[in-house]
């Protein structure tokens, strides 16, 4: 085998990793999920907004936790910790919506991501980034976590905000914003 597209297994760069590097390097928003910390593209993100509250639609999936009003545009809210299959926590003061912008399924799509708190804004280098290790989970088949960079002696899972939902479940999402809002008079 080719030294540059051998897969590492214990930590040593190679070609695809020093490529996949260079592709996702760069500016990270990075949040806390449970004990975890993940990272979104920093320019997907439109704002930060404290917990606001959250009305709950009828007949939707459990991790569309319902919408919120903001500045009276109706924003569907995703609970990332119930969408990745974690226990739903309490919220705290340092519970937060990150608004973010994406395209999904070639529509646009705004959304707030329901998050424990945000840390930090990121970047992160291209040596610092690995490919997602092999572990079998659906995470990995969704192809939603890019990579996984390093910070300190922190790792932060690179996500792909647009293919966190699936087509079905983006619909979903947008089924619950549109029903809620009313038409003008």
């Amino acid at each position: 085998m080719d030294a540059d597209t051998t897969t590492t297994q214990g930590g040593g760069r190679n070609g695809q990793s020093a490529e996949l590097g260079r592709k996702l390097a760069g500016k990270y928003m990075t949040f806390q999920l449970a004990r975890e910390e993940y990272g979104s593209i920093s320019n997907l993100v439109r704002e930060i907004i404290g917990l606001l509250e959250i009305t709950r639609v009828p007949r939707t999936r459990e991790f569309i936790r319902g919408v919120i009003n903001l500045r009276g545009k109706v924003i569907p809210v995703i609970d990332l910790r119930l969408k990745f299959e974690m226990e739903r926590c309490e919220t705290t003061d340092q519970t937060v919506i990150i608004v973010v912008q994406c395209t999904v399924d070639g529509r646009p799509l705004t959304m707030g991501l329901l998050v424990d708190q945000v840390l930090e804004v990121l970047t992160i280098d291209a040596e610092h980034i690995e490919p997602t290790p092999s572990l079998g989970q659906a995470a990995l088949e969704d192809g939603f976590i890019l990579g996984v960079g390093k910070h300190d002696r922190r790792i932060v899972f690179l996500l792909d905000i647009a293919r966190i939902l699936s087509n079905d479940e983006a619909r979903d999402v947008s089924f619950a914003a549109q029903v809620t809002e009313t038409p003008a008079a």
